[in-house]
């Protein structure tokens, strides 16, 4: 969600979290391999710069932490390495779903590097609210994603939910039930997946992989291809692979469902978009 829309994160930043921020329309996602010495590539979750590329403003490390796994340290490496490619200031924005790891990533970081102790912004489940207008869930949908996840045990914010995606519609819809569902517990998985199914919305997270398996029956039905289609590529859309426009224009052009399903079965685990296909797909 925050690679799809960068801005997330600085929005997060200054106006929920009163960070002081460069005040700049450029905003980008960075190159988040850093390297060391000896060569040791580091990897954040993602990162954002502000500015232009000759000359940015403020980083961003954005991290997803749902326990305590990670080391703190590793943080104040992303920060060290992304100050020394980019030559200016980082902010780290951990987001937590969990309480515990929520306060374990919001106490200073002691580096051992005299002097350098890193304070990262955390976003855990206090800081988000339970957004249960629908409206206010369309007007911010990665936040509204963000309170399903934290508060979708309270059957009124999936609901909020669910019909924000149906009143704002497109082809970003798909992506946003996908990022709640692969970030929510499997208790809010179940509420998420029941009351999507209820509504008019028809693709949705792990109910479109269980229930595409039907097409064999009507696979071959006027405008089934067309659904299979689009499930392929919103599977590649919403897991944040870039889609070419050739592969694209290869998807779209393919009226052979169960071609399309076999696509789709790939797109759930493949790592470039082309990886879809294969020598055998003619």
């Amino acid at each position: 969600m925050f690679a799809d829309r960068p801005q997330v994160a600085v929005e997060i930043l200054r106006d929920l979290m009163g960070v002081d921020l460069p005040s700049t329309s450029l905003v980008r996602q960075e190159d988040r391999l850093f390297n060391t010495r000896p060569s040791d590539d580091i990897e954040p979750d993602l990162g954002i710069v502000l500015g232009p590329p000759q000359s940015p403003a403020h980083a961003i490390i954005v991290e997803i932490q749902q326990d305590k796994s990670k080391d703190p340290r590793q943080l104040a490496r992303h920060a060290a390495a992304q100050w020394l490619m980019l030559r200016c200031d980082v902010t780290v924005l951990v987001v937590c779903p969990d309480r515990r790891a929520a306060a374990y990533y919001s106490q200073p970081i002691d580096t051992g590097l005299t002097g350098y102790r890193l304070q990262a912004y955390v976003l855990g489940p206090d800081d988000v609210p339970a957004i249960t207008d629908p409206q206010e869930a369309a007007a911010h949908l990665e936040l509204a994603v963000m309170s399903v996840m934290i508060h979708g045990r309270e059957r009124k914010v999936i609901e909020a939910f669910a019909t924000a995606l149906v009143e704002t519609g497109g082809d970003h819809a798909p992506k946003y039930s996908e990022y709640a569902c692969s970030m929510s517990a499997p208790e809010v998985k179940d509420i998420l997946e029941e009351i999507m199914a209820s509504t008019e919305w028809p693709l949705h997270s792990r109910f479109a992989h269980q229930h595409f398996g039907r097409g064999h029956a009507v696979g071959h039905t006027a405008g089934s291809h067309e659904t299979a289609r689009r499930i392929v590529l919103y599977l590649l859309d919403a897991r944040g692979i870039d889609v070419p426009q050739d592969v694209r224009a290869r998807i779209d052009a393919c009226t052979d469902v169960d071609l399309l399903m076999h696509w789709t079965v790939r797109a759930s685990s493949v790592q470039s978009a082309r990886d879809v296909f294969d020598d055998s797909d003619g």
